[in-house]
């Protein structure tokens, strides 16, 4: 099958493309849908998005709250139950994890976080950027090694 070759499925049929400003009988000549003057009849008319217009809008009416802390670490997490994937005696990295796709790249901006949440039952040898007590507890008790990048 070539792209010229595509055909709607039976009974879908395509929806025709509105053509406008073709004369009176067309339903949609003249003014092309658009009505007489005003901002929206205009070429490059209408207004921003969240405009009121001219009542002040929501975003400004609302309160500022909190910050953001510019030195704020962004980790990806990743629970050792999802480490039941690999054999015993795997070293699990980074770059392990992300091509199994347990971790996305884009997300482990700061390193990679394993949590405890869940059990393991194989024996992992586990290489990460921060642990949690709990995670760092299970693991090494089915015999497991933390190691911190």
């Amino acid at each position: 099958m070539k792209l010229h070759e595509l055909r709607p499925n039976e009974g879908g049929g395509s929806k025709a493309r509105k053509r406008v400003g073709r004369g009176i009988g067309s339903g949609l000549g003249k003014t092309s849908g658009r009505g007489h003057k005003g901002q929206n009849a205009r070429s490059g008319g209408g207004v921003r998005p969240g405009f009121e217009g001219g009542q002040l809008p929501l975003f400004r009416r609302l309160p500022k709250r909190g910050f953001t802390n510019i030195f704020a670490k962004e980790y990806a997490i990743i629970n050792i139950e999802d480490l039941n994937v690999f054999e015993d005696d795997t070293v699990v990295t980074p770059e392990l994890l992300f091509e199994a796709g347990l971790v996305k790249k884009g997300k482990a901006v700061d390193g990679i976080k394993v949590l405890g949440n869940g059990e393991i039952t194989k024996k992992l040898t586990v290489k990460a950027h921060k642990f949690s007590k709990s995670a760092t507890e299970k693991i090494e008790a089915v015999g497991g090694k933390v190691e911190v990048i």
